[in-house]
């Protein structure tokens, strides 16, 4: 169904609480587009003076808007990474874990909550709308939508699943600990947490992936640090990122160095490896 089918949709429904929130739904969704068109119409200048030599006022004559009407989208529109986690807005996931008495038989991690809450300063800097949810022990699909799923395959099946159809990288246990594991090569990588004595960093895998018209991006550590430490390098590093990757399904895996819980600095350590 188009988007203007849903807008008359809206428009006929009888029940007005029905109504009321379908148009809010609608109203996010188009004002997200609306962005992507704004960052989409930043790119295609940029592109223009770049590729085809065009000068920007010979840009604005073409599109019949002012010289200074381009200098305001190039300085204005959202940058191209916001392209990383799709449209918009994007359901960002964090497991529900089963408790270890009857008093709390499922709660959120609070390590969880911080990286959700990370992942939701970031997309805000993107201009993106972060719609965040909790993900039960035994879900195995992914909402619609462009979505930030932040799960391993031990605190849920839709972890399992998503790092099952990874060509690259997964996560294997052995010897009573974790690793992430190179599907190609055999090569393993431990996290320091891991260690005797425990060192001070943690590992995480990241995976983007394009799922038909809509972006999944997944998230999992380690151990806890090891998620933030993702979101770390997303924050300080996306640019350069998406400049590498651009709209193609990778995976790659984050090393972080941390003083307590907080995480101090975080780098590359395989990949990104192409699907």
């Amino acid at each position: 169904m188009s988007k203007l089918d849903d807008f008359d949709a809206v428009r006929r429904d009888p029940d007005p609480i029905r109504r009321g929130r379908r148009a809010t739904a609608l109203m996010a969704a188009y004002q997200q587009r609306a962005t992507e068109l704004a960052r989409l119409r930043r790119e295609a200048i940029e592109e223009a003076h770049r590729d085809q030599g065009l000068t920007y006022t010979e840009i604005a004559t073409a599109l019949g808007i002012t010289k200074g009407r381009v200098t305001q989208i190039r300085t204005g529109a959202p940058s191209r990474e916001r392209a990383f986690f799709g449209v918009g807005p994007i359901h960002v996931g964090v497991p529900l874990r089963e408790g270890t008495d009857d008093r709390m038989r499922r709660y959120v991690d609070a390590a969880d909550l911080a990286t959700q809450e990370d992942v939701e300063t970031l997309l805000a800097t993107l201009v993106l709308t972060a719609e965040p949810f909790t993900i039960p022990p035994d879900t195995t699909g992914v909402p619609n939508g462009d979505g930030v799923i932040i799960c391993g395959p031990k605190s849920a099946p839709i972890g399992a699943a998503l790092m099952d159809s990874d060509p690259r990288l997964g996560m294997v246990r052995d010897d009573q600990r974790w690793w992430i594991l190179d599907k190609t090569t055999g090569e393993r990588f431990g996290s320091p947490l891991g260690d005797q004595p425990p060192g001070r960093g943690d590992i995480g895998y990241l995976s983007r992936r394009r799922d038909g018209n809509r972006v999944i991006v997944h998230i999992a550590g380690i151990h806890s640090p090891g998620s933030r430490g993702v979101v770390h390098y997303l924050a300080h590093h996306l640019a350069e990122l998406y400049q590498q990757t651009r709209d193609e399904s990778f995976s790659l895996a984050i090393r972080c160095r941390l003083d307590g819980l907080t995480v101090t600095g975080s780098e590359i350590l395989t990949g990104p490896h192409p699907w």
